[in-house]
């Protein structure tokens, strides 16, 4: 079942966005106030990583420390990320080859106060901002971790352990869904299931870029 997305006036459109570099879609997030979020945020979370990396794993919304420091994943559910993808060879750090580097990325760039779920309309009016990124990537393989993540891109309401063990696309670049390492500190006994789905997405990867 399809899950739709309220659009609201103030959404920045796709075709306004298409001409922005990394730095001027940077800023365009920084300066957005097209929602209520923009009045409780710190700061907003644009995304880490190499602007060249063949991977690109999309969160959900950025959580307390994620506002306080600008960054996706930090905290102990980035640490497990971290570790992770380190297993695999995989990076956020900016420098080095982009097969062995990944661009995190949330669906939102605001912090939801109180760390609610991310409403539908606040989704709709962030979703320009993802997409921009997404076609300045040109990832070979996107990761969606968690349940809005799903809705954002594949636009589904199916639950994340229905989803996962199958490629998805996005625009044409596979997708892989597993769970949110949040998820997973609360959940210990999904981690080899997630580290599974992490060993299947770096095989959809390796066939990507041959």
């Amino acid at each position: 079942m399809a899950v739709p997305l309220a659009t609201g006036a103030a959404a920045p459109a796709a075709t306004a966005l298409a001409g922005l570099d990394w730095p001027a879609l940077r800023a365009a997030v920084a300066g957005c106030t097209a929602c209520s979020l923009c009045q409780s945020r710190t700061q907003t979370v644009f995304g880490v990583g190499n602007e060249a990396a063949h991977w690109l794993v999309i969160g959900e919304a950025p959580g307390e420390q994620e506002d306080l420091q600008g960054e996706p994943f930090v905290g102990p559910a980035g640490q497990l990320l971290d570790r992770m993808l380190a297993a695999l060879g995989l990076s956020r750090a900016a420098e080095g080859p982009a097969a062995q580097r990944v661009y995190i990325a949330n669906t939102l760039k605001c912090r939801p106060p109180r760390n609610r779920n991310p409403m539908p309309e606040e989704m709709a009016l962030c979703e320009p901002f993802l997409q921009r990124q997404i076609e300045l990537l040109h990832p070979r393989i996107i990761l969606a971790m968690g349940r809005f993540a799903v809705q954002a891109l594949l636009r589904s309401d199916e639950p994340v352990g229905k989803l996962r063990g199958r490629v998805h696309h996005y625009r044409g670049v596979p997708l892989i869904v597993t769970y949110h390492p949040a998820y997973l500190l609360r959940s210990p006994a999904e981690k080899a299931r997630a580290w599974d789905d992490l060993c299947f997405a770096a095989g959809v990867a390796e066939g990507a870029t041959d």
